[in-house]
């Protein structure tokens, strides 16, 4: 996350969306899927299944590789593990900073 600082801001909104979210949980339920299988489980058209994918691809969380005449799209965790760590360390600092200021309200005052 440090490198790109963009990297977390495009994964927080890909996955803010109820959807995409229902999209990728399919995909690592299932380990690949095409656009066609996932519409059949969402209340979305195909096409709108498609635009979906493509902003999870621009978050790096799914790739998609041609089988054919289909593309199968599956799960790309790591962007979602960078993220998961980027946050984890904003709440390491904003614990530390909570403790600070509550041994300096808590301190007797002399």
């Amino acid at each position: 996350m440090a490198g790109d600082p963009q990297a977390a801001e495009r994964v927080l909104v890909a996955i803010a969306d109820p959807v995409r979210r229902r999209i990728l949980d399919t995909l690592a339920a299932q380990g690949a899927g095409t656009a066609t299988t996932l519409a059949a489980g969402l209340p979305v058209s195909r096409q709108a299944v498609m635009k979906h994918l493509t902003m999870l691809q621009r978050a790096g969380l799914v790739s998609a590789q041609r089988r054919g005449r289909e593309m199968r799209y599956r799960v790309e965790p790591q962007p979602l593990d960078a993220t998961a760590r980027w946050m984890s360390g904003l709440a390491t600092d904003w614990q530390q900073r909570l403790t600070a200021i509550t041994s300096i309200a808590e301190a007797p005052s002399g």
